[in-house]
């Protein structure tokens, strides 16, 4: 299992949402480029960035910072936040991105997805899966579709897209742990990558995740910053519950 640290970006500052409500973010002090230097000194598999400004107004604000943070590591570097067109994902790929990460377009557009993986390779796409009650959430997760999580995913991996990033509404930013249940279901249905996002707190939360058969990757943002979660021992973990599972 990797870890991703998250870096969630709005007007050039680094900030943490509660349940993805921008009326309820804390702004952390530093430089964007200051965590993203330190994640990668502390061990970070790959880097998570999130474009806020550009999920709420599709406008991507954050591009030359972002061009910044993918210069300035030498990880790979997962981008997200309003990528709504063709163009945009092929800026934040031409910008040095491993992947980007599509969210509420993927929803409403399956043709459009679908030309993304034909397009740029279905490694250079994850979908991002936020989940309700088991329901597929969009538009930074003000609306709850009628759309099943599991046959979503479904159609993500038919198409060919490579990951998934999963997320349940309920824990992100709670610090209250992930919904095991929930991820445990996305693991046996999933035929590509599955990355776990939300609610990560504590040491006892990634061994848990650690432990899962077939998790690819789990992302941590508040507890990083609130320091509930020391990185490099975070690393430590998952590089040793991969050993053990490749020993058996």
């Amino acid at each position: 299992m990797i870890i991703l640290p998250a870096i969630d970006l709005f007007e050039g500052q680094v900030v943490r949402l509660r349940q993805g409500k921008l009326e309820q973010k804390t702004v952390y002090p530093g430089d964007p480029l200051f965590y993203a230097n330190r994640w990668e000194e502390e061990g970070a598999n790959c880097l998570h960035v999130v474009d806020l400004e550009a999920a709420f107004t599709g406008e991507q604000r954050n591009l030359g910072l972002i061009k910044k943070l993918i210069g300035s590591l030498n990880i790979p570097v997962e981008v997200g936040g309003g990528i709504r067109s063709f163009k945009a994902a092929e800026s934040l790929l031409e910008a040095g991105a491993s992947r980007v990460v599509i969210g509420t377009k993927a929803v409403e557009d399956p043709k459009f997805l679908r030309g993304l993986v034909a397009g740029f390779g279905g490694d250079a796409i994850a979908v991002g899966v936020d989940a309700r009650e088991g329901k597929v959430a969009v538009k930074g997760w003000a609306e709850v579709t009628h759309v099943d999580a599991l046959e979503f995913i479904d159609q993500i991996c038919e198409i060919g897209v490579g990951t998934i990033i999963f997320t349940d509404i309920a824990t992100d930013g709670m610090l209250s742990g992930p919904s095991f249940n929930a991820l445990e279901g996305v693991l046996k249905r999933a035929k590509c990558q599955v990355i776990a996002s939300g609610g990560v707190a504590t040491m006892e939360d990634l061994r848990r995740l650690a432990s899962l058969p077939g998790l690819y990757g789990t992302i941590v943002g508040k507890a990083l910053f609130d320091g509930t979660i020391d990185l490099s021992e975070a690393v430590a973990v998952a590089n040793a519950a991969s050993d053990a599972r490749g020993a058996v």
